[in-house]
């Protein structure tokens, strides 16, 4: 794989905040700037107000933020996943006396590739 191939993190950004979205349903997401309780986000953050934070008085709203540093890490663990996901398949596939990869070759690689993880 080419060593300059990498992920954008705008793009795992999306893929957190519809995540987060999901798992707290009826949260709003909300930007830094919007937020009263913003001394320990920061500047490049994403803020989810969870659902349960509306759920009584007594409740303080919890919300959850990822920070440039942890995109950019979780973009280099993306990429060597996917790498090493191929390398796996290709060898598999090699194996086979095939010259390409397909699903078949993806899982019978994925579990023990899962438990490396």
């Amino acid at each position: 794989m080419d060593s300059k191939s990498h992920f954008e993190s705008a793009v795992v950004y999306e893929i957190f905040k519809k995540v987060w979205a999901r798992s707290s349903e009826g949260t709003d997401i909300i930007p830094k700037e919007e937020t009263e309780d913003t001394e320990n986000v920061e500047d490049d953050s994403l803020v989810i107000l969870g659902a349960n934070a509306a759920a009584g008085p007594s409740r303080k709203p919890r919300s959850t933020t990822a920070n440039a540093n942890a995109l950019k890490l979780t973009c280099e663990l993306l990429k060597l996943f996917v790498s090493e996901t191929v390398q796996r398949a290709a060898m598999v596939a090699e194996a086979e006396g095939s010259t390409e990869i397909d699903g078949s070759h993806l899982e019978r690689i994925l579990p023990q590739l899962l438990l490396d993880f």
